[in-house]
Parts: C-alpha cells; sequence; structure tokens
C-alpha cells in the first residue's frame, strides 16, 4: 500500500481522513499515475476545503450516494499534509485528467469570495514558506513510491476555459487560475524531479 510506504520515509505524520465517499471513487493501479496537479483552495482555511470536498455533486445512479470535488492530499498555512483520498482512487480535481493524475491542494484564499468576479481576480496570497516545504517533501515521497510519476502542473495549465464574469456577462474570467502568480515554480522544480507540463 502506498500509505505504508510514504509512512516509512522520515517526514511530518500525514493524518489520513478519507472523504465520507472514498470508497465510492473509482480505483486504479498506481502505475496508471504519470502526473501530479497543484490546485489552491480558493478558500480561507482547511476546515472550509473539507466541507467543500464533502459535498456530494455526483449523485450515483443507483441511490447508493454519490461523490464530489477533491484532491488528495491538502496542505495547511503550517505545513501540516493532510490526505483525503487514497491515491489509488480516482479523485475528482482537474477535467480530462483525473485518471493519471494526483491533486494536491494548498490552502490559500485565491480569489475567494468573489472567484468569477473581474474586479476580482487578484491572487495575491503568498504561500507559507512551511507550505512549500511541506508540498517538495510531499512530492518528493510520492516521486519515490510511484515511480511512474514524471509530470507536474498547475491547474491552471491544463484548464485553460474562459466563462462569463459573475459582474458582468460581457466580460470573460478564466474558470481557474490555480496555484496562482504567487506560487514559487521555480523553487518546487528545482526541488523535485519532475517536469512541468503545459499542454500546447
Amino acid at each position: 500500500m502506498l500509505a505504508s510506504r510514504l509512512a516509512s520515509r522520515p517526514a511530518r505524520p500525514v493524518p489520513i481522513d478519507p472523504l465520507p465517499y472514498e470508497s465510492r471513487l473509482d480505483e486504479r493501479p498506481l502505475s496508471a499515475i504519470d502526473l501530479v496537479v497543484i490546485h489552491c483552495t480558493e478558500l480561507p482555511d482547511l476546515a472550509t476545503a473539507r466541507r467543500y470536498g464533502e459535498r456530494v455533486l455526483y449523485p450515483a445512479p443507483d441511490a447508493a450516494g454519490g461523490t464530489g470535488n477533491s484532491g488528495h492530499f491538502y496542505i495547511d498555512r503550517d505545513g501540516s499534509v493532510h490526505r483525503y483520498v487514497t491515491p489509488e482512487r480516482v479523485a475528482h480535481h482537474t477535467r480530462g485528467y483525473n485518471p493519471r493524475s494526483v491533486g494536491i491542494e494548498l490552502v490559500n484564499t485565491g480569489r475567494y469570495p468573489h472567484w468569477l468576479d473581474s474586479r476580482h481576480q487578484a491572487m495575491d496570497e503568498a504561500y507559507a514558506p512551511a507550505q512549500i516545504e511541506a508540498l517538495i517533501g510531499l512530492l518528493n515521497s510520492l516521486r519515490a513510491a510511484i515511480p511512474s510519476l514524471t509530470t507536474i502542473a498547475g491547474h491552471e495549465d491544463l484548464d485553460t476555459a474562459e466563462v462569463e464574469a459573475s459582474d458582468d456577462p460581457t466580460r470573460k474570467v478564466r474558470r481557474k487560475r490555480d496555484p496562482g502568480p504567487m506560487f514559487p515554480w521555480k523553487r518546487v522544480l528545482d526541488a523535485v524531479p519532475l517536469e512541468r507540463l503545459r499542454p500546447l
């Protein structure tokens, strides 16, 4: 199991707190994973992100419950790492890339609470040093545990769709901008053996 391999590495313990619907997410072999996607929660704190992750957005056809949107790992501002979905399950975090990827969410306000308002598109909260150090540690642990994992991308690299602005339907804004301009790509790429994926 991946959990035991990660746990065997010297690092801060990673609490395992599965989302209520984790067992209903599709299973996959770890060898199917070649990509990690970096997100920011665009929410004020980890507790709010957890509540959003627990929301059932995709009802099951057999009435046995549904699933929602979530990353696999969440990293709080203090550097604590939390696992909500095991990588052996397909989480819903990036349209078109979920079956092959692991999603990592960094707690950051982003554009909250006016995500699609054209007047509030700045993403100016810096990522805490402890948060980035924890991310680097997690990425290196995942790379060691999943040899097929070779690439990394930001959500904004993979979902470039534009939508109508909530304040003015004649204007367009990016649907996803995370992890945003404050994310230290050079620092992370210099520290992990992963190549940034930027689709054409």
